[in-house]
């Protein structure tokens, strides 16, 4: 005979027209969810297994609109893109809270209907509801006294995957479509893998990414972390290193993290996560496609590749800047979520910030810019010893594209980028010209080091900035949109 679930109180669905009220009730529900299947565990660890399963739901929103009025064509987000029912299951609303207060908030004023909350029917797993809680580990199976399967629910790939953003989604009939991007689950996997690869609680991280290639920026953002919470005035709260050591003021200490992580993460803060965070992913494709896909779900406003590349062409010069409005994709890690052929174009908002950065960091402008900057395209290749092979082949390729330098990440941030609808930019500092007889040696890198990395990470920092003050719609092109988009962002 099969044992009943046993489940949370049922909660009937309610209708909202207030966003805060309704992200209220999603966080009754979610943490209605999770403190039952913690006590739940505990007591299972404590007393061995119930006869029944024990089973929680996630909570979702959902929308229904029968109406084919036409939204303002200007919102690249914000509203459904055709009559029909939507919902998105949700976790962590506490954590995202501003974010579902906008998203729904723009669907109820854009529609002009309710949205509903109550629970969904994806049952939430046992991993995921105790992973707030430092106290409580899960063991592998086989490692307690009853198979977990049996009566806790696990993840499930068929609600982790990414269908719904690659835009392979085929909802089953009579089942919703899609109202976010990601779905529960998805979100608290990438929660979890973030807080591996990182060091640093997914909490901490701020709207504004910047990503590189080497540990030397990292001092360096330091280093202007601790003169901004000198300034009163700055805006910034407190600073973030692995660990999640955090200080508040300019000469708090950081102790160092007993284990250095896979991708060291800093953040910057400032209210409302209007601040900066520094990942450095080290070096290759698949770290930069690790990173950007568990950094995706926190929905960022923007995120941009700060490193090193090597130059191509002979007019350049040690410490110069490439500006990509191109990118030739050899990375290859991408290539089954977002076929080579789809462009990743340019998107004017981040160009121009760069372009004004440095501009701004150099003191030069028009005509002279040239001197520094060249705007071109990048080739990212997932062979760091390209320089080893015969180089009639890929020397030859290089020039065909018109590519100005190389490197093994910008290409992957950017497609990642374009198919998670974040925006994104690249500009890269030159670092050694392999086809000119100029190698990346430790003499000469420490010298280039020394003198051009400071100025490289206040060029994004600045472009950071200027990003954050502008409308968030004006950020988030349309052009980033599919024909069938989700509302939320």
């Amino acid at each position: 005979m099969e044992h009943p679930f046993s489940t949370p109180p049922a909660a009937e669905p309610q209708a909202f027209t207030d966003p805060a009220a309704a992200v209220e009730r999603l966080t009754e529900l979610y943490e209605a969810a999770t403190t039952f299947l913690r006590d739940a565990f505990h007591e299972a660890l404590r007393d061995g297994p119930p006869e029944g399963r024990i089973r929680a739901f996630y909570p979702e929103v959902r929308i229904t609109t029968t109406s084919h009025a036409k939204i303002d064509s200007r919102l690249s987000f914000g509203h459904v893109p055709a009559p029909g029912t939507y919902a998105a299951t949700i976790t962590r609303p506490r954590m995202f809270a501003n974010y579902l207060r906008q998203q729904i908030g723009l669907l109820i004023e854009n529609h002009g209907i309710a949205v509903t909350v109550g629970w969904s029917d994806t049952p939430m797993p046992l991993h995921f509801a105790v992973a707030g809680d430092a106290d409580v580990t899960v063991p592998q199976e086989g490692a307690s006294s009853f198979p977990l399967r049996d009566v806790f629910d696990v993840p499930d790939l068929n609600t982790t995957n990414d269908d719904i953003v690659n835009g392979t989604h085929q909802p089953l009939p009579g089942d919703p479509l899609p109202l976010a991007p990601f779905t529960a689950q998805r979100v608290d996997y990438s929660l979890a893998r973030l807080a591996h690869y990182t060091a640093t609680d997914p909490e901490h991280f701020q709207n504004h990414v910047l990503f590189t290639n080497y540990q030397f920026y990292v001092s360096e953002f330091e280093s202007f972390a601790r003169r901004m919470l000198a300034d009163p005035d700055s805006g910034y709260t407190s600073f973030v290193s692995t660990g999640n050591a955090e200080i508040t003021g300019p000469l708090g200490d950081l102790p160092p993290s007993p284990k250095m992580p896979q991708m060291p993460t800093y953040h910057l803060k400032r209210p409302n996560s209007a601040g900066i965070t520094l990942v450095n992913i080290g070096v290759g494709p698949s770290n930069a496609k690790t990173a950007t896909d568990h950094i995706a779900v926190l929905r960022p406003h923007a995120w941009v590749m700060v490193g090193h590349c090597a130059g191509l062409r002979n007019s350049q010069s040690l410490g110069d800047y490439v500006l990509a409005h191109a990118y030739l994709r050899e990375d290859k890690v991408l290539d089954d979520d977002l076929p080579v052929w789809v462009p990743i174009p340019a998107l004017a908002e981040i160009q121009v910030a760069l372009e004004e950065a440095v501009a701004e960091e150099t003191q030069l402008s028009g005509y002279d810019l040239k001197r520094v900057m060249r705007t071109g395209t990048v080739a990212t290749l997932d062979n760091r010893n390209w320089e080893l092979r015969d180089q009639r082949g890929p020397v030859q390729r290089l020039s065909q594209s018109r590519a100005v330098a190389l490197d093994m990440e910008s290409a992957t941030i950017a497609a990642n980028g374009f198919r998670f609808r974040v925006p994104y930019g690249t500009l890269l500092c030159i670092s050694d010209k392999p086809l000119h007889g100029e190698l990346k040696l430790p003499g000469m890198a420490s010298d280039f080091y020394k003198t051009q990395v400071a100025r490289h990470l206040m060029i994004g920092i600045r472009a950071m900035e200027t990003l954050r003050d502008m409308p968030l719609e004006r950020i988030h092109s349309r052009k980033l949109r599919s024909f069938d988009e989700t509302a939320f962002l």
